[in-house]
């Protein structure tokens, strides 16, 4: 069994930037591929970002460049780095986890068996 906790979300202006963090807990963490995904009001949860076990990472088009994705070990967490954050960019942000020993990302939430509660985070124009 896995837990997440995700910190970091606010409420920011365009242009700022913004970093979460997701805590793991439980299961081992080295063995474990780690994402985020968002969730906007009255739209489906979508990919952000993705790191492997091999710390092979992929984002989304829709925030490539402006966003990175990062893992700590030791510390057992995981991070997004949010630059230049746009309006859209305004959702629940959501940590998810799987046991996974490839190096393939995944983009799909029902493939993650493991989630976080979310954190709100609000971009404003």
């Amino acid at each position: 069994q896995v837990q997440l906790v995700e910190s970091g979300g606010g409420l920011v202006q365009a242009g700022d930037s913004l970093r979460l963090s997701c805590a793991a807990s439980g299961d081992t963490f080295g063995n474990l591929a780690l994402a985020w995904f968002r969730q906007a009001p009255g739209k489906e949860r979508e990919f952000v970002a993705g790191i492997t076990w091999l710390a092979g990472t992929e984002t989304a088009d829709s925030v490539k460049g402006r966003f990175t994705i990062s893992r700590d070990h030791a510390k057992k967490m995981v991070n997004l780095q949010m630059d230049s954050l746009k309006a859209e960019d305004t959702a629940v942000y959501y940590c998810a986890a799987r046991v996974d020993y490839t190096n393939d990302i995944s983009p799909t939430p029902s493939r993650y068996p493991f989630w976080g509660q979310g954190t709100q985070v609000t971009v404003s124009a």
